[in-house]
């Protein structure tokens, strides 16, 4: 499937890809346990599922309460038809939800001190 994207995956990467949507990373096709997901944001732990025609509502919303029990990781999701009409609501309605997410890891790289470098290591 990562080679062979459908056009809305294929619309909403270009937009997501290279921290480029607000400084947050995305993986496509990412393994999560038990499924696939379309997009995955790991720092806030958000999945994010494109559904065409075939998809089974209550199947996929069933689906997604296991992802949230077992992993603690919410999914969102869009239509198709959404992201090829209104990619820019879809843009909006993922940065809310991002928002909305914790941040999982903290913000503990801008409390890391820096290194230092090897011509300081030996003076005090």
């Amino acid at each position: 499937m990562r080679n062979n994207p459908t056009e809305p995956e294929k619309r909403l990467w270009s937009a997501l890809r290279a921290r480029q949507f607000f400084g947050y990373k995305f993986r496509r096709q990412d393994v999560i346990g038990f499924r696939i997901v379309d997009l995955f944001c790991p720092a806030r732990g958000l999945a994010v599922e494109i559904d065409g025609d075939t998809h089974e509502r209550e199947r996929d919303l069933a689906r997604d309460r296991r992802m949230l029990r077992e992993f603690g990781f919410r999914v969102v999701r869009f239509t198709n038809e959404d992201v090829m009409r209104n990619t820019d609501g879809v843009l909006t309605a993922l940065k809310i939800a991002l928002d909305a997410q914790p941040e999982r890891w903290g913000r503990r790289c801008e409390h890391h001190p820096p290194t230092p470098s090897s011509e300081e290591e030996g003076e005090l």
